[in-house]
């Protein structure tokens, strides 16, 4: 937990509901969100006891499993999941979008957009993928060897969720997302980041009810109950309470299998129509805060790279539907080295790019760089023109900043600047970093600036940090100049031996540098998956003839 995240959780206590983490929203909420709120049965964690799904607020589409234990029902409600969901994924599929050819890509088409599926937090997340691994390979009707068959929809709903969970792991994807991660990211809490798993607490606490403040309303969230000792906010899924399954919906389910057994179907109605609003009343409430958890999100404007990061999501959305209709097979339940290889270097790298991302988008994030020393933000006080040497002199301009900040940067350290407009970030380096004139000099050990009085209040202090909501300001008010960085440019600055206009900042500019790339490159090439190495398993095709290692004698030490 960084240092500005600290701060803000005990501003929130002091101020008695959350302050924002963010002046801008960093994850894509899209126009029409499918909202997915599941409830398991209590220790069976494959049984499924309903669920509230659906892009219509005031009209979801309740699904209700009256015997967990079933397998029948199971898959009945399975297939209500897949007649709900795949729909909407099928009404993306077909509207595309022209990609024009790039010099390492013929052109190509996207879907224009992607469905999102948002659930009310990470557990619910973690179902979503244990439900995609449950239903991909299950045998459907037309299968006449099938044991347990199910209806036709439920294995392509299957891989649909398994796709679904494996791109929430891409750090920056909206595909699949938590509403508990989005607002926690946005907004900090006067509670533990475990509390902030619950939706009515998180909710509590950035929007309480009148004449509440975030704790009080937190804490009604979490333990308040009813008259018949119900909680008020029940668990936001997929959790169940402990006092309604025992006092509520066991006695409702055995009423539900006595009437079973007896073939009476007029009770058994009954029975199962009792179990449908006790389910509908736990869901119900987690459904709601999850619409108004969108309501809060849609408030905040985007941030300027959301979109390209979208745009990744509608790619890998597009990828699977062709994998689909060119027939291939399900996901596999365990990937080789390979692949498994290139999704690690994916993750890493989109959790770097996302990193980048989120500082130059949010003048707020930037800040908590700044006082972590991966970014200086200062004043222009000169530019001297300088080239390099060769044959054909580059420029190569000095500039001279003041700044409050103390980056944590030695001589001929790299650092980047974003221009407008441009595609990649303006490359520098580091040439020396000194007290201003007239503040003394403090140094640690080794002769590296030490963190004193000096280093502290260089930071970006509570007048240095942007308002929490709306745009940026054009420039952010500075406690004084404590550090002189003296900066070379080495790039984006165009071809000629004059810079392009623009692309040098003049006496008196504020400018950002930042010690993180901007644009994250990938790393060295892996082999083909027949030429995996032996410590990672050989290729297939060894491992498809390799002869099974006997086990070991068994001897007399091995029985009791």
């Amino acid at each position: 937990m960084s240092l500005m995240n600290v701060l803000a959780r005990a501003e929130a206590v002091a101020a008695g509901r959350a302050v924002p983490a963010a002046t801008v929203r960093h994850r894509r909420i899209a126009e029409r969100p499918l909202v997915l709120v599941p409830l398991t049965t209590a220790g069976e964690a494959g049984a499924p006891l309903g669920a509230m799904v659906g892009t219509d607020r005031a009209e979801p589409t309740l699904l209700v499993v009256p015997q967990p234990l079933d397998r029948e029902l199971r898959f009945a409600f399975f297939a209500g999941l897949a007649a709900a969901v795949l729909p909407v994924v099928d009404a993306y599929a077909d509207e595309v979008e022209t990609e024009p050819a790039t010099k390492n890509r013929e052109e190509v088409e996207v879907c224009a957009d992607a469905p999102q599926i948002v659930v009310p937090n990470s557990a619910a997340l973690d179902y979503v993928r244990l439900l995609g691994r449950s239903t991909r390979y299950l045998r459907t009707v037309e299968d006449p060897d099938a044991p347990h068959p199910v209806p036709v929809p439920v294995p392509l709903l299957g891989r649909w969720l398994t796709h679904y969970a494996e791109r929430a792991r891409t750090p920056g994807s909206s595909l699949l997302v938590a509403m508990t991660e989005l607002l926690t990211r946005h907004w900090a809490t006067g509670q533990s980041a475990m509390e902030d798993q619950h939706l009515g607490a998180l909710l509590g606490w950035i929007d309480p009810p009148d004449g509440l403040d975030g704790g009080s309303a937190a804490a009604r969230a979490q333990t308040g109950r009813g008259p018949d000792g119900l909680l008020l906010s029940p668990p936001a899924g997929p959790a169940t309470d402990p006092v309604f399954d025992n006092r509520v919906l066991a006695p409702a389910l055995e009423r539900y299998d006595a009437a079973r057994s007896a073939g009476a179907t007029g009770p058994m109605r009954v029975a199962e129509a009792d179990v449908r609003r006790l389910v509908a009343s736990q869901l119900r409430p987690t459904w709601d805060d999850v619409w108004h958890g969108v309501d809060l999100l849609r408030a905040l404007p985007e941030g300027a790279h959301v979109e390209e990061r979208w745009k990744r999501d509608r790619w890998s959305f597009t990828g699977h539907r062709d994998r689909l209709r060119a027939g291939e097979p399900p996901q596999p339940r365990r990937d080789d080295a390979v692949t498994a290889a290139q999704k690690l270097a994916g993750r890493e790298t989109a959790q770097a790019r996302l990193y980048a991302q989120e500082a130059l988008d949010d003048p707020l994030v930037m800040a908590a760089r700044r006082l972590a020393g991966e970014a200086f933000t200062g004043t222009v006080l000169s530019v001297e023109m300088t080239w390099s040497e060769g044959r054909r002199p580059m420029p190569r301009p000095l500039l001279t900043l003041t700044t409050p900040d103390l980056p944590q940067a030695d001589p001929a350290t790299r650092a980047y600047r974003a221009l407008p407009g441009a595609k990649s970030a303006q490359t520098a380096e580091v040439v020396s970093l000194t007290p201003a004139p007239g503040v003394p000099a403090q140094r640690g050990a080794g002769g590296a600036p030490a963190e004193g009085p000096s280093a502290a209040g260089g930071g970006p202090a509570a007048a240095d940090v942007p308002p929490a909501a709306g745009p940026a300001p054009a420039a952010e008010p500075q406690s004084g100049p404590l550090w002189q960085v003296v900066v070379r440019l080495t790039g984006g600055m165009g071809t000629g031996k004059t810079p392009r206009e623009g692309s040098v900042p003049e006496p008196g500019d504020r400018v950002t540098f930042t010690l993180f790339a901007h644009d994250q490159r990938g790393g060295p090439a892996l082999p083909e998956a027949e030429a995996t190495p032996w410590t990672h398993g050989g290729p297939p095709q060894a491992r498809e003839t390799a002869v099974p290692e006997a086990p070991d004698t068994a001897t007399a030490e091995d029985f009791l």
